[in-house]
């Protein structure tokens, strides 16, 4: 029954956040409406939904999402080109648990963690 998910993070500032994952990481804004205090953003199949939270703390934020990916390789490299900063304990690399992984912060310090099955 359940067909998919789509988290819902903290943002701070709209216009960071969008262009963040526009700009950065080549998602693109899924809404049919522009809500000032809320963002709807896709790529491929994975949905993420932002909502404002202007007092938001970024050293306090426990935001976290894990996307998983078939072309983690390929992700990781296209995301360097960018200049995209990947989270300093975050490298890609194969954890014990058999997951191919890395991580990255937005500009909120939501952690995104990018992983694949190996």
């Amino acid at each position: 029954m359940l067909t998919s998910i789509c988290p819902k993070l903290p943002m701070r500032d709209k216009l960071a956040t969008k262009s963040f994952y526009i700009i950065e990481l080549g998602f693109s804004e899924a809404g049919r409406e522009d809500f000032e205090s809320y963002l709807i953003l896709k790529k491929d199949h994975v949905e993420l939904h932002f909502f404002s939270f202007q007092e938001l703390d970024p050293l306090e934020n426990y935001g976290q999402v894990y996307i998983r990916t078939d072309r983690i390789d390929e992700l990781y490299q296209d995301f360097l080109t960018r200049d995209v900063k990947i989270h300093p304990n975050g490298s890609l690399a194969v954890k014990p648990w058999g997951q191919k992984e890395f991580s990255i912060l937005d500009p909120d310090s939501n952690l995104i963690t990018f992983g694949e099955a190996q």
